[in-house]
Formats: structure tokens, sequence, C-alpha cells
């Protein structure tokens, strides 16, 4: 068959009208699903659809792959723990720009489109912002045609399904691979061994070079799991390639004859328990280690993989970094600084120095976060066992640092404890930041003040030795998935006066600031925000039991739940309110609903106690007639992109409350206000920026600065103080602790309570006056419904700087240099 009918027949089975959409889905309704019309379920005709749906996706990825091949592109590499792409089904019918094209098909199918995209389950491959960031940069690649392939772990149970029973959190399996999964394509024949435990041995090569052997105790295999991911607008389809782990014997037959049939299967169980869910609980050693194991097996797999595919351009090895750049998203990739100098150096016998320079070469960091307990750190003797060639790299590359460094700058010899890579003490251990510093050719914070807190405070000796190594970009948020997906009615009325230029130009979005104060625009503003705070309602009602108002003022902070971004200070103004309400019936206050949503790590006893307590103060409330149409709390389980999609557009208010200093960055503060919600926020993470941008009239600040924090830390902070000069204040914890809010159990939020009078390491009591007295603020605002719409658009138009395109043009001008490459 020649080359052109070949063309014509695969581009009249993608065809992008109905009718050609129709017949495809029908067509896989009997080729894939193996049903036939009259009995297919609901689940059948959705995989059928995201089937048809794929088969156009990879026609664009095969003309993608190999346009790049032919261009021997440079290829950015994103190793990240997690991505949180969210549904694909939607997201990809946006790309393809065939949304009324598959509306008619399924409507001649006599099928209700929205009802099958509720079909899809969310891929559990992340847990909060890292891996919503990591699938928004995915798509701006795409959409600005830059070469890359995402590598990840493919886990098959997800962090954990959240449920709420009495008030706790509950940790369930998240089986979102249960039903399958019609947007991966496995690739079998894609593997790669991965190595653990041993030792490591001497000897000398044909040429008398010292070369190190490992020898290790046992072995799991790498198997690959291919996404295409879209460009908007774009042909461009870039490749998510995530691993899943498999044994390297997956059966014993002897055990199995000698009567033992567990040890026959034991192997492949404990192979792929490594795959399994994403961050074990990492209290227990247990738990250190397979989350190591994790990490090492996606990073070794990921660049045997980059090796694989750069080999076969026939180009010399030591040419490695000018083909790919790869960033390491958090340290969690870390490992892959000593695992590719393995890889160089004892499997294709590079010497040292030119691997060294390959490698420093290839990587960069973003780091973000600024706690010290999230910059990861592993035991030696832990590491040794796991990795015991990857701990003798180190420790050359930390000497051979340190030597660099000694000659650097004079005087520095005090300063190499604070550089060296690894940490002593009872129990040496392994800094992973360090590494991933002194490996990569360029460090990045995610926000403007990020980014100068690292160079000062957390690596300051770093900064003073590579003054030039620490650089910024400040995170963005996508805003196909973000506005035009998540919020139709806005996204229609934009089109409808502003065109479509936004959504892969979001500073297009200025053209809203001319229509900010024209009455006519206004009123269609608040239509839209009002179908958005009904939709939220109808959902809040589905999951929670809770009816919710509309007309009251919807004040929403969904994030993971941590001190630092102190829930609990939300929690304490809610009391507030409510002890007011109680104590004057009559105050004028405009009606609030709360609405909270977030998952506590497993191990986590204080963040799992604020959701409880949240959960408590709701019940009272919600169940208090005189609460009744003045005040509702509501707490979403189990919060996920899916659920954002409705949170974010239907949300007045914002809270981005973190004690400023601590929040690295946030994305939620981005997806709220480009959805017209105003902020509550400290000068913290990217607040300052959208602050700067949105206008400080349209931002409600409080609480005290980064300078002032570290102020008070010096001086002495002392939280009961502010408790006993606080009335208000010492009410809401005496209520808290009282155990009104827990049936009478005075002992239940105790700990809580303590955890602030004794410590406050948050400073929750320093910010509360200032804050409540915000939230006042917000309530007269609220009042004038002009004043308060003209601000929501001007949040809107003022917001382009945190497209995620943007992020992505700066790494790759500042960072990457890499070119776009066209696909035709």
């Amino acid at each position: 068959m020649s080359e052109v009918t070949s063309s014509k027949i695969q581009s009249t089975r993608v065809g992008m009208d109905a009718a050609a959409i129709k017949q495809s889905i029908l067509e896989h309704l009997v080729h894939t699903q193996s049903r036939f019309p009259d009995v297919a379920s609901e689940s059948d005709w959705y995989n059928a659809l995201a089937h048809a749906v794929r088969d156009r996706m990879l026609e664009r990825m095969m003309v993608t792959a190999k346009t790049y091949k032919a261009n021997k592109s440079r290829t950015v590499c994103y190793l990240s723990a997690e991505f949180l792409p969210g549904p694909h089904l939607a997201n990809n019918i946006l790309a393809l720009g065939i949304w009324q094209e598959v509306q008619e098909a399924v409507a001649q199918l006599g099928l209700d489109f929205e009802s099958l995209l509720e079909e899809e389950v969310e891929p559990g491959l992340g847990n909060g912002g890292l891996g919503r960031l990591a699938a928004c940069y995915m798509d701006s690649m795409a959409t600005l045609k830059i070469p890359a392939i995402g590598y990840g772990i493919r886990y098959e149970f997800g962090i954990f399904r959240q449920e709420i029973e009495d008030g706790w959190q509950v940790e369930k399996t998240d089986k979102w691979l249960s039903y399958g999964n019609p947007w991966e394509i496995p690739r079998p024949r894609l593997r790669f061994n991965v190595h653990f435990g041993g030792h490591t041995e001497q000897f000398k090569d044909i040429d008398g070079i010292l070369r190190v052997k490992w020898i290790p105790e046992w072995r799991v295999i790498g198997v690959a799991h291919d996404t295409p991911v879209m460009g908007y607008g774009v042909k461009n389809t870039n490749l998510l390639r995530l691993w899943s782990s498999e044994a390297a014997e997956s059966f014993n037959f002897q055990a199995f004859n000698t009567g033992d049939y567990y040890g026959a299967v034991n192997e492949k169980v404990t192979s792929e328990n490594l795959t399994k869910v994403l961050y074990p609980n990492d209290e227990p050693e247990a738990g250190k280690r397979l989350r190591l194991e994790q990490q090492y097996f996606f990073v070794s797999c990921s660049l045997q993989d980059m090796v694989r595919i750069y080999l076969q351009s026939g180009d010399p090895l030591d040419q490695f970094h000018h083909k790919y750049t790869a960033q390491l998203n958090d340290t969690h990739p870390a490992i892959a600084i000593p695992e590719l100098m393995r890889l160089l150096v004892d499997r294709n016998q590079m010497d040292w120095d030119t691997a060294w320079h390959v490698t420093r070469n290839t990587f960069a960091y973003t780091n973000h976060t600024l706690l010290p307990e999230a910059l990861e750190k592993w035991p030696l003797d832990l590491f040794k066992k796991v990795l015991p060639r990857h701990l003798e790299i180190i420790y050359e590359i930390n000497s051979r640092f340190l030597d660099e460094a000694r000659m650097k700058i004079h005087g520095l010899n005090g300063h190499l404890e604070k550089l060296s890579i690894i940490e002593e003490g009872a129990r040496p251990q392994v800094r992973m930041a360090h590494l991933a510093v002194v490996g990569s050719y360029k460090v990045n914070g995610v926000a403007e003040l990020h980014s100068e807190l690292l160079r000062q405070n957390v690596l300051p000796d770093f900064h003073a030795l590579w003054p030039d190594k620490i650089t910024n970009v400040t995170n963005g948020v996508t805003p196909r998935r973000f506005m035009l997906l998540s919020n139709q009615p806005l996204a229609h009325l934009l089109r409808e006066r502003i065109g479509c230029g936004w959504v892969t130009d979001l500073d297009s979005l200025h053209k809203l600031e001319a229509l900010a104060d024209d009455p006519d625009f206004q009123q269609q503003w608040q239509k839209v925000k009002r179908r958005n705070k009904e939709r939220l309602a109808r959902h809040a009602l589905a999951a929670t039991g809770q009816k919710i108002d509309p007309d009251s003022l919807f004040d929403v902070q969904v994030k993971r739940v941590h001190e630092y971004k102190r829930q609990h200070l939300n929690l304490l103004h809610i009391i507030t309110l409510y002890n007011r309400l109680k104590d004057n019936p009559g105050l004028d206050i405009p009606p609030r609903t709360f609405v909270f949503g977030g998952k506590a790590a497993p191990g986590y006893f204080m963040a799992k106690l604020i959701i409880k307590a949240i959960n408590s103060v709701a019940e009272v409330i919600n169940r208090d007639p005189d609460m009744d149409g003045r005040l509702r709390v509501v707490f979403f389980p189990n919060f996920n992109v899916k659920t954002a999609h409705c949170i974010y557009p239907g949300a007045d208010v914002s809270e981005q409350i973190s004690l400023a200093g601590k929040e690295a960055s946030g994305t939620g503060n981005m997806k709220f206000a480009l959805n017209g919600a105003l902020t509550v926020g400290t000068l913290d993470g990217a607040n300052i920026e959208i602050r700067e941008e949105v206008g400080k009239e349209n931002f409600f600040l409080f609480g005290m600065t980064e300078a002032e924090v570290s102020a008070l830390q010096q001086q002495g902070y002392h939280p009961q103080d502010y408790c006993q000069n606080d009335p208000e204040l010492k009410s809401a914890l005496d209520f808290l602790a009282s155990g009104y809010f827990s049936h009478g159990d005075a002992t239940l939020f105790r700990p809580l309570v303590d955890n602030l009078l004794n410590g406050d390491p948050y400073k929750v009591l320093v910010d509360y006056r200032s804050y409540v007295d915000c939230q006042a603020r917000i309530s007269e605002a609220y009042r004038d419904r002009q004043e308060w719409t003209r601000m929501s658009i001007l949040n809107v138009a003022r917001m382009g700087k945190f497209s995620s395109d943007r992020s992505i043009q700066e790494y790759t001008n500042n960072i990457w240099k890499i070119a776009s490459v066209d696909v035709f």
C-alpha cells in the first residue's frame, strides 16, 4: 500500500467532524469494549469515547515524535514524583478543538455528555500543589511547542482516598486503576533492570584503570506506561512516561512445589510494592526505606531510558547534556545525580571529570520549600543498605566539591560543614537538597520572596559560593484547565467580550479593565458567579449532605492540611464569629459559608486533629438554629482536581493565610484569583506578587511580614501574652478546649490548644487580631456588590503573569536554553 493511500485512510479514521467521531465511538464500543449499544453501560460508552479521542491524539503524538527525532531536538526531561493532571477526557477534547463536534456525536447516540465526563476516575498520581504544578507545566510545554518528556511513577493506588468518619480523616485505598485507564499506552517491551542493596567491588579494567562493580542483592523491573500530553491549538503532543515495578521472577516454582505457596509469589509482592502507593508513611524505618527505593526506582528507569534514546542518534555520550536538560521537581528525584554518574562512569567507562561535566550540565533543580523538615535527608546507614554504590559516588562528589569550595573562597573552612552534602551527627545523613544544588547547573525558587529566602536563609553558603546559581521562576497555572475548562460560564462571557486570545496569552485579560466599571458587564459577571456558586452548592449537598446558600459569601480554604497553612487560624475566626452572633443575635453581618478541603499526611497527628476540629465546629454551627441563614461550615472530603473544578469558580474569598516566610509559592492562590475570588492573605509566597499585580486595594492583607516574624523569633515569643490581652481570642480558645464542640469531651482538642498556647510555631495567636479585623473589612466590602464585582473583575484582568505558559517561557529562556519545534 502506498504511503499516500495509507495517509488518506488514517486521516479518514481520525476525522474531526461529528460523523467521524460518532463512527469511531461505535467502533471502539464493539472492538475495544466488546459491547453492543443495547447492553453497553455508561462506563462502556465513556471508554469508547475516550479511545476515540485518544486515537486522534496518538496520530499527533506519532508525528511529533518523528519530528523531534528528525530534528534531534533538545528535550526537557521533567523528573517529578508527582503528576496530578486531573480528568483527561474533557481537557483533551478542548485541546483538540472538537468540543462541539463531540457533543453533537454523543447526542446523536442518545447519550448525556456531562454524565460521560463524570464517569472518569481521576488519576491518583499526586498529592497536591507539586503534582498539579507538574501537570500544568506539561500542558504549557506542549502548548509552547517545547519538546518534553515527563518522567514519574505509575502509582497503582495513589496517595489515599480521604473519607470523613465522625469528623476524622480516614484513609482508604485510592483504586483509581480498578477499571483500567484508557489514556495510557503500556510499553511491556520497554523495561529496565533496577538494582538495590548488596555491596561493591573494585577491579582494574584491561587498560589498568581502577573501576567499581556493584554486586546488588536484588532487582526489580521497571516497565513504561505512556500518556500523551497535547498542546492546546497546536499539533505538538508530548509524552508522560510513568514506570511500574515488576518482579524479575514473578513465580518461584520450587517454593510452590514444596508447599511454600506464599513464598512462591513473595518476590512478586515485594517488587510490586515499590509502585503501589504514593508517599508511604515514612515515620517507621520501613516506610523511609520504601520511599528511598521509590525515588531511586523511577529516576534509574528514566535515566536509562534517556541514555537509550540518546544512543540511537549515534552521537558520543559526552554530548548527552546538549540533547537533554533534566529538571528536578523538588528533592525527590535528586538521587538522579549519582545515578547518572554511575551510568556514565561504571556502565559506559567514562572518566570521572567528563562524567561530572555532563552530569552537572544536565540537571537543574527546583526547590519548593522553606521548611527544614521538607528538605529531604537520608540516614547514611539506610542509604548504604539500599544504594551502596551511590553512597560511594556521593562521598566522591562531596570530597571534590569541598576541595573546590576551599579554593574558591578564601577563609571558607568554617563554612564547609554547612556546605557538605553529608550532615554529621549522632546519625549522619545525606542532604538531598545540597546534593541537588551541587549537581545542578541552575537552582530556582518558585516565587520572588521564596527565591530570596533561599539565598539568604536556606542556602546562603551556596549563594556565597555561586552568586548567579539561584534564580527565580514564579509558579503559574494553566488557564486551559483552570479557567477555560473548569469555568465555562466565565469563559463564554470572556469570549463574547474580549475574544479567546487569553487562552494562550493570559496577558490579554487586561482588556477586561476597560469593562470593570460597566454596569451591564458587572451584571453579567455577577450572573456568572451566581451560576458557579449554585454549582458548588449542588456539589456540597452531594458530597457532604449540607445545604449551603448561594446568596451567602463563600469563604474558601482548600489545600493540603498543615500547621503552617494555618487552617486553625481560619477556624478561630469562625468560632469568634459564632460567639459574636450568639452574644448579639442582632449583629448585622453578611451571611457566610466557610468551605474547607484538603488531606493531612497519614502520620501527621496535629493536621488530622485540625480536620477533626473543623468538622466538630461545623457540626455545632450547622445544627444551631440561631445560625440558620447566617453561618455555615462544610468540609469537602477527598479534595482533588475534579472537585477543584467547581470550588475555584464558586469562591468569593480565597484564604491564603500561611505565616509569612513559610509558603514557597502556592498555586491555589492563583487559581482562585483567576476565577474572580478576592484574596485574604499574608505577604507570603506568590501572594506578594499577586497583590502587586492586582493592586493592593483589591487584596485583603493582614499579618506580619517575614522580617517581623524573624524579629519576633529572635526576641522571644510568648503566645500566652497574646491570649490574655485579647478577650475574643481567649474566648475562642476556651470554647475549643472546654468540650463545647466535642460533646463535652474537654480532652479532645487540648493538644491543639496547648500547642498554640505553649509554642505556637506558626504564630497563629500573633496574627489572630489582624486576621479577624481584616475579615470584618471583607464583610463590609461584600455589602457593596458593585464595588466587590469591580474588584473581582480587576483580579481576573491582572492575573496574566500567573500563567504556567509564562513560567515555562522563563525556564526555556533563562535555564533550559531550548528552542520550540513546530509540528505540522
